[in-house]
């Protein structure tokens, strides 16, 4: 893995240079234009004093002029020094997400291929190999949902299917792969139906419950919920981790944007679970928001206002 992540080093400290550079060579031809603006204001006056109201009026319209046009200037080059970073954070975090998986499935063909185990060992490794698998299909859905969602012209197919149905049997899923004791626990109301993408509204499902299994202490609880309130149909995760601070709560739905920096991040993830979670919603007129868990953690609450039956 060190190996693999040296040229991308590389490449993000060159980006990082060539940024350092545009930016040293704006602010040098920001002061010298504005150093030649006041040169030729005085040349203008000192040659022409009767019009002297009116040049320093058009200079000061000017002026202003060049002031906005330069504090844009700069605020988009920052921005995309800003998505730079997180692309290049992307691109190591999805190479990891891949690596792993994939070591770990070879590692285990491996060991059935050059050891005589038993059946119950080889069903075992079997076993943690599909979970590797799915581990990496899911990683993948991931990547093309989030190129789908781009396409602003892309349609969602919708069909009616029992959400409540849908949540349980992720839950199961998870909770098998979670931990040996029983830390997601799940409450529902009734039986609720949704006309939307089942399979985009599995990835919301599977992405929420998934971001609270990990940041949150190992075997903690997790509770998912399906409520009815009036006309709204409610699904929330609650976990008890650390937390996210108040600045992050509008950030985190953004593509690639990920807590904390990627070379001591200590949580997997590729930073487009949330944002899928928020596009998807918005495209079944839904919403999500994130509060504060008491005592501690994060709660995410999903609003359906116009499918609740």
């Amino acid at each position: 893995m060190v190996s693999n992540s040296i040229p991308n080093l590389i490449i993000f400290e060159k980006r990082f240079y060539c940024m350092r550079k545009a930016l040293f060579l704006f602010y040098f031809l920001f002061f010298y234009a504005i150093t030649q603006l006041i040169w030729w204001g005085y040349m203008l006056i000192t040659f022409e004093p009767d019009r002297k109201g009116m040049i320093i009026g058009e200079g000061l319209i000017f002026f202003l002029i060049f002031i906005v046009g330069a504090w844009h200037l700069k605020k988009h080059v920052r921005r995309e020094h800003e998505i730079n970073k997180q692309q290049q954070n992307f691109l190591l975090s999805i190479t990891h997400e891949l690596k792993s998986p994939l070591a770990s499935v070879k590692l285990y063909i491996q060991t059935i291929q050059k050891r005589e185990l038993d059946r119950e060992q080889q069903q075992i490794f079997l076993s943690n190999s599909l979970k590797d698998i799915e581990r990496l299909d899911y990683l993948v859905e991931n990547v093309l949902l989030s190129t789908k969602l781009e396409n602003r012209a892309y349609q969602l197919p919708k069909e009616v299917f029992d959400l409540t149905d849908l949540v349980e049997t992720i839950v199961d899923r998870l909770q098998k792969n979670a931990c040996k004791t029983q830390v997601i626990k799940y409450e529902y109301d009734g039986h609720f139906e949704l006309n939307a993408d089942k399979f985009a509204i599995t990835n919301v499902v599977t992405n929420l419950i998934e971001n609270a299994i990990k940041y949150s202490p190992p075997c903690a609880m997790i509770l998912v919920k399906i409520k009815k309130e009036g006309s709204r149909l409610l699904f929330s995760v609650a976990d008890h981790g650390e937390g996210i601070a108040a600045e992050e709560k509008k950030l985190i739905f953004n593509k690639f944007y990920r807590v904390g920096n990627e070379s001591t991040r200590k949580t997997k993830g590729t930073g487009l679970g949330l944002y899928i979670v928020r596009t998807v919603l918005q495209k079944h007129n839904a919403s999500i928001r994130v509060y504060d868990n008491e005592p501690s953690g994060s709660v995410f609450e999903v609003i359906f206002e116009d499918y609740a039956k």
